[in-house]
């Protein structure tokens, strides 16, 4: 077993290409075929060697902290373990543009995703947010080869990455995770029409605090990276309208904003504040 604070790269090998590294009856290579080793050091490369069932340990862990892969049964999910891998994903980061292939899938783990869309060139509105609770690169399921939305960390983190090829095989293979995905494109047009209706209806001030809420929601955490452009992108209104509605909610003490960092303080005030809006989005994908 590897040490935690091990300063070293990890790499995928199988047992092959270990084995005859070592001695033929020495102890180290009858405890990799016994399995008794999940991972070697190779101090000449400074890589730490993942054996598979280390890995697939490590996979299996990593997809619990998405809703999505969770409700899977452990066959399926040992089935898309094989072409999964674990990224971390920077803030800022563009991972899928308007019109271009879709390459890859994403199962976000603590990291959000803003989908956003242009009008004849204008700044770009957001159309939706992808966290835990699903999945980035949807179209695929649904036939499509191509983005619809721009893809953008908004909120960094870790995610599991996957070939848009050995997605669509096992999307062919596995019955369940076709159910779940169509359930989740589902939830995500209730989402859409949802937030027209809001837009309309609704103060930009219930709407900023349903929007804090549904991205803190998605990475389960306090504090959020949201400049002023971002959120008048997400609300469909001008900056000074964002600051305008701010204010009331850092004055109440339930927000905390400071350069481009938003802190929710008091997260029952603000559901309070929050249009209904809110309670019906978060049903339509539950993400506790």
């Amino acid at each position: 077993m590897t040490s935690p604070h091990a300063r070293a790269r990890l790499a995928r090998m199988k047992p092959q290409q270990i084995l005859p590294r070592l001695a033929r009856k020495g102890p180290e290579r009858q405890a990799i075929e016994a399995g008794e080793i999940d991972a070697v050091i190779d101090y000449a490369s400074g890589n730490v060697i993942l054996l598979p069932a280390a890995r697939r340990a490590l996979l299996a862990q990593a997809s619990a902290g998405n809703v999505l892969l969770a409700a899977l049964p452990d066959a399926e999910r040992w089935r898309l373990h094989a072409g999964l891998e674990r990224v971390a994903l920077k803030f800022g980061e563009v991972l899928q543009e308007i019109g271009a292939p879709i390459r890859e899938v994403y199962f976000p783990l603590d990291c959000v995703v803003s989908l956003r869309t242009q009008v004849e060139g204008r700044h770009a509105l957001e159309v939706g947010l992808v966290g835990r609770d699903g999945m980035l690169g949807i179209s695929l399921a649904l036939g499509a080869s191509v983005s619809s939305a721009r893809a953008l960390v908004q909120g960094a983190g870790m995610a599991l990455r996957m070939n848009a090829m050995r997605f669509r095989e096992a999307f062919r293979e596995c019955p369940s995770l076709q159910l779940e995905l169509l359930r989740y494109a589902d939830a995500k047009l209730t989402l859409a029409r949802q937030a027209i209706a809001c837009n309309c209806f609704h103060t930009v001030e219930a709407r900023l605090a349903r929007c804090l809420l549904m991205t803190a929601d998605r990475v389960r955490l306090g504090e959020l990276t949201l400049t002023q452009a971002f959120l008048a992108n997400v609300l469909g209104v001008r900056r000074a309208t964002v600051n305008q509605a701010a204010g009331p909610l850092q004055a109440r003490r339930l927000i905390r904003y400071s350069r481009g960092t938003m802190r929710i303080l008091d997260r029952k005030g603000l559901e309070a504040v929050a249009c209904s809006c809110y309670t019906g989005l978060k049903r339509a994908r539950d993400v506790d």
